[in-house]
């Protein structure tokens, strides 16, 4: 079969974390949109697998996109080169991804991204100053897809069924990434928080990792209608639980990204360590509470605003 008539063979790079692969989401379906006849394979991380496999987009998902140290790159070289793609899409824009396409020479692909002498560079120098989803769909822009939809976790299928949840419930999102404190509302607050929103009907769910657990258990002490389901859910369960949520709740974190763009009415709270203009929540129905010191927000605030979103 002569070249022009096989697929056109196309890659698109995102490892992580779970918050930026959910924000990479809408560009993953412009850049199927767009080429719409290609064999799309995605380079992740085996977090994103499953998701990824729901999405229907890809006809190959390769998970060793973390591969370590000069043989893992290597590898990675031998891996793509000899896949003979035809155009990459890297949404990762990494100093790691930069050296891929480099060792990539002296035939590298068609590339989009910010590698050093790549085909088609995403060419602001002030992209690190957008928000994630602006900067990506400029990307896109500057490589010839027109149009990013943001993100769209309605595809999503997975029986929850077992979690027994009673509607309305509302999410709390109180951790986030361990080395990050300065990111998190009090404890004390959610605890605060969970009591004034189960006052008002409301079953509070906490959400969260398995190291977050003690989380779960400390809000559950003073809020007996709570459910503590931290470590217990998939990042396809997540975004289930918030298409059915009146209500989330949460941090500067992952998690609170999944349900935004899973429909849920989100309620992000961000302190002076992180900037919603450049990294926060986006979705059908969000809102952002910004402060100078997380430890001034009050719960009796956040559960004002919190019932206002959802309408109660």
């Amino acid at each position: 079969m002569s070249r022009c008539c096989v697929p056109e063979r196309i890659l698109i790079i995102k490892l992580s974390a779970l918050g930026d692969f959910m924000q990479a989401l809408g560009p993953m379906k412009a850049i199927r949109d767009y080429h719409k006849d290609a064999e799309i394979t995605l380079l992740t991380t085996p977090p994103f697998v499953a998701l990824a496999r729901q999405t229907g987009w890809f006809k190959t998902i390769w998970d060793n996109g973390r591969a370590k140290g000069l043989s893992g790159l290597l590898a990675l070289r031998t891996q793509i080169g000899g896949a003979q793609f035809d155009f990459v899409y890297d949404l990762q824009t990494s100093g790691r991804t930069n050296w891929l396409y480099q060792l990539l020479r002296p035939s590298p692909p068609r590339w989009s991204g910010v590698a050093w002498g790549c085909s088609h560079p995403h060419a602001n120098p002030r992209r690190v100053a957008m928000h994630t989803v602006d900067r990506q769909a400029e990307q896109l822009l500057m490589a010839g897809i027109p149009t990013t939809p943001l993100s769209d976790l309605s595809f999503i299928a997975a029986d929850v069924s077992r979690f027994a949840l009673t509607v309305p419930y509302a999410l709390l999102v109180p951790g986030g990434a361990a080395h990050r404190p300065e990111k998190r509302w009090p404890l004390d607050a959610y605890k605060a928080l969970a009591v004034q929103l189960a006052t008002a009907g409301m079953t509070p769910v906490v959400l969260g990792g398995k190291d977050e657990r003690a989380l779960g258990e400390a809000i559950r002490a003073v809020c007996s209608r709570a459910i503590n389901l931290a470590g217990e859910t998939s990042i396809i369960e997540l975004a289930v639980l918030g298409r059915g949520a009146a209500l989330c709740v949460g941090n500067d974190t992952g998690p609170m990204h999944v349900l935004a763009y899973a429909g849920a009415p989100a309620l992000a709270l961000f302190g002076p360590a992180s900037d919603p203009a450049r990294c926060g929540q986006r979705g059908r129905k969000v809102q952002i509470i910004a402060v100078a010191d997380l430890a001034k927000l009050s719960a009796g605030t956040v559960a004002t605003e919190s019932l206002k979103l959802a309408e109660m």
